[in-house]
């Protein structure tokens, strides 16, 4: 068998070609430099909607790519919750969707703290508030001991599995970890990017828990992305594109940890990775620049709430046709004076009458 990366002698010194990944490396940094200048152009309610939006969806993604399905809106609430933003019907989380946002928001928050082996464990009793992963009881908040023999990431069916990685002996740890810590906690002169997708890597590789080391190896990614960023407002998701390519993702992994320590084919996959998360943010945050650009028109300033609330449900992306029925019952007032509302809308050329008809007048967003 071929050895693994950490069984080399100079494990782990890693290496890369600077030249093969400069390129692709400065146009990631001019890109979320970019993204950040415009989020700044923002007023805070709509900034506050994007750092919401972008957290929650790397909560869920990240526990996807695991094949573990969250509720959307117990992250959702738990964020909110945590941020002190103000949102209504707040929803209850369980203990494990506590847990699992309480990681991320350390992470991103607090990116500027030292990394410690508390917080490290903290962060895996938070994963696991029972002290069990699915039904099988597993070590919380500390290093993993291979009682049960050792680390392996397998698949395929009992007795036909394919062993994909085995990580390094549980005797081992505490001095790797303790050297990883040191390397994470003091700038060596790597651009913090690059230093996202080793650690990452680093972690991983070292697999130091029974579970939870591929969500806590992409919170570890997202910490030091806000490094990088300098600030704690999340605009893109890592996770969220990751589970998007994840044969992808765990192919360049396994290439690598099987290969010697030159890295660079996995950092130029991250810094790739990076670059469609950020086209895909791009794209999705143009609904929010698009409300952005809606609400500074001065027609809009003397609107009230029902119209307001109606209006942003419209630039979100109504589902179905908007009748005076459907905007009582959103609104919560008479259907009178619903019709009352989309008049003065309508002659403020804010919105129009649906011409595809029906059996029912609806409205929609005029052109403008």
């Amino acid at each position: 068998m071929s050895p693994y990366i950490y069984q080399l002698s100079d494990w782990p010194h890693f290496r890369w070609n600077d030249k093969i990944l400069s390129l692709r490396l400065a146009d990631v940094r001019h890109r979320q430099g970019r993204l950040l200048g415009r989020m700044e152009g923002l007023g805070f309610s709509l900034r506050s909607e994007a750092l919401l939006n972008t957290l929650t969806l790397d909560v869920l993604k990240s526990s996807e790519i695991e094949g573990e399905m969250l509720n959307v809106e117990q992250v959702r609430s738990s964020i909110a919750r945590r941020l002190g933003m103000n949102r209504r019907a707040v929803v209850a989380s369980d203990r494990h969707v506590e847990g699992v946002v309480e990681m991320m928001l350390d992470a991103t928050q607090n990116f500027d703290k030292p990394l410690t082996q508390e917080r490290v464990f903290g962060w895996h009793a938070a994963l696991f508030p029972t002290g069990y992963s699915g039904l099988s009881r597993i070590t919380v908040g500390s290093w993993r001991n291979d009682a049960g023999g050792p680390m392996q990431v397998v698949s395929g069916p009992l007795g036909h599995e394919r062993v994909h990685y085995q990580a390094p002996a549980a005797t081992r740890l505490a001095t790797e970890m303790s050297a990883f810590l040191d390397w994470f906690n003091n700038d060596a002169g790597i651009d913090p990017v690059v230093k996202a997708a080793l650690a990452h890597l680093w972690f991983v590789t070292l697999h130091p828990f029974e579970d939870g080391n591929g969500r806590i190896a992409r919170a570890l990614a997202d910490m030091t992305l806000s490094r990088s960023d300098g600030t704690e407002q999340r605009f893109y998701s890592m996770s969220a594109q990751i589970r998007q390519e994840r044969k992808a993702y765990y192919d360049v992994l396994e290439q690598t940890q099987k290969g010697d320590l030159d890295v660079t084919a996995w950092i130029a996959w991250f810094l790739d990775c990076l670059g469609r998360a950020l086209d895909e943010t791009e794209a999705q945050l143009e609904t929010v620049f698009r409300k952005a650009r809606f609400w500074e028109s001065s027609i809009t300033a003397s609107l009230n709430e029902r119209q307001r609330l109606v209006l942003n449900k419209l630039i979100d992306g109504f589902e179905g046709k908007l009748t005076t029925s459907k905007w009582a019952k959103i609104g919560t007032c008479s259907q009178d004076t619903a019709l009352r509302d989309i008049q003065d809308l309508i002659g403020r050329g804010l919105l129009a009458k649906d011409a595809s008809g029906g059996r029912s007048t609806s409205y929609l967003l005029a052109q403008r």
